[in-house]
């Protein structure tokens, strides 16, 4: 494996030539994709499948069910047979099946793609950061990870543009755009040792290792506030607000994708700063904060009038996320050792894929069955959301300090 060896460390807290921190990246980059770059379509899918606002949160419903179910069985299978032999077949799953959805019209049949898709992207970023805490150590480790964290952000930000600007030339386009993670995978064939992670543990003394471990009151804090804060993002920001900005300010898909990449951006930036901020703040106070964040966010929207206020909304909402989601990788990749590190975050991205399966449908079928409009709907929802949250945070403080 290049680049990864100890005296490295030395040299550069950034290993730029290394093809395996090229695949680490990609992998997380790809991971995000898979919601980022068609959340500004949502709007003009609707008159292509022939669907409602709840069906078309189905789209984001159906990619993020696999991971709830499938990740610990993968995180425990990278962990048997090594790192590689599981990334390289879910980087060609994942860009086979999405971009399958761009010859289809039929509902259906796009949505047993996106499971398909969803499938391929369960652990992609859990891999990832995987690979990050096997092959790094020390303060070099949390740079990456803030590293990892800040290009997802920068993916995130760059993908609702992107996905908007193709859209214009066809809806099918931003689907054809996931096939660049068959390229990936064929990188990663090349450039991966398979031996990375590979241990001759037994499935028993795996599982009860793993149950042990999640049976700690840390450990379920830390679950909950990642299912808390993707449930959250995913359905109030991800899927809620473009909808809401099409239907109450009539926005394009291109508008809905500048609005969203404030956010992403945000976080990009931040999560880019997270190896400096985490030498000044512990882990708990950063998760804290960045729950306060969320909900500050989620009150500006409620109250906003204007999409430039709403836009301020997502920049608090972006540096929330810089500033939890790293913390939580970071304390879960260091909550056990190396033969049950994939396990642990699979069972941490499981809780992100709940999050995200409950989070998309949630907020659209609350905001068409219980208010008379579903603006109404979603504004009233911010605002239960945003208290939920700010009350939350002091909580997790509480739970990760004991």
């Amino acid at each position: 494996m290049e680049g990864e060896s100890p005296s490295d460390t030395n040299r550069s807290q950034i290993p730029w030539h290394s093809a395996v921190f090229y695949v680490i990246i990609s992998s997380s980059l790809i991971g995000v994709m898979g919601v980022s770059l068609i959340s500004p379509l949502l709007p003009a899918l609707r008159p292509v499948f022939g669907v409602t606002d709840t069906a078309v949160g189905l789209f984001i419903t159906a990619y993020s069910i696999p991971g709830i179910f499938i990740t610990p069985f993968i995180g425990y299978v990278a962990d048997r047979i090594g790192r590689k032999w599981v990334l390289v077949p879910l980087l060609f799953t994942f860009g086979i099946a999405g971009a399958g959805i761009a010859f289809t019209t039929n509902f259906l049949i796009a949505l047993g793609l996106r499971f398909l898709q969803g499938i391929g992207a369960t652990a992609l970023v859990m891999l990832a950061v995987t690979l990050i805490g096997d092959i790094y150590e020390g303060n070099r480790r949390d740079t990456l990870i803030g590293m990892n964290g800040s290009m997802i952000g920068v993916g995130a930000a760059f993908y609702p543009l992107l996905g908007g600007a193709l859209a214009t030339v066809r809806w099918s386009v931003p689907f054809l755009f996931f096939g660049v993670a068959i390229p990936v995978g064929l990188l990663a064939l090349l450039a991966l040792d398979g031996s990375t992670g590979a241990s001759d543990i037994q499935l028993s003394t795996y599982t009860n290792r793993i149950y042990e471990v999640v049976q700690l009151p840390e450990a379920l804090a830390l679950f909950a506030a990642m299912f808390l804060a993707v449930f959250i993002y995913y359905g109030a920001v991800v899927t809620a607000l473009p909808l809401l900005l099409s239907d109450e300010f009539g926005l394009t898909s291109s508008k809905i994708g500048l609005i969203l990449a404030v956010a992403a951006l945000a976080n990009a930036v931040t999560s880019s700063l997270y190896g400096r901020i985490s030498r000044r703040r512990t882990a708990p106070e950063l998760i804290s904060l960045g729950f306060v964040a969320f909900g500050i966010g989620l009150l500006l929207i409620w109250i906003s009038s204007t999409t430039v206020l709403i836009a301020v909304a997502l920049l608090g909402f972006g540096i929330g996320l810089g500033l939890a989601l790293p913390s939580i990788d970071m304390k879960v990749i260091t909550l056990v050792s190396e033969d049950l590190r994939a396990g642990m975050m699979g069972m941490r991205t499981s809780m992100l894929r709940l999050g995200q399966t409950i989070g998309a449908v949630g907020f659209t079928f609350a905001a068409e069955t219980f208010f008379v409009s579903t603006v109404q709907g979603y504004r009233s929802l911010m605002l239960l959301a945003g208290v939920i949250v700010i009350g939350t945070s002091s909580l997790l403080y509480v739970l990760f300090r004991h």
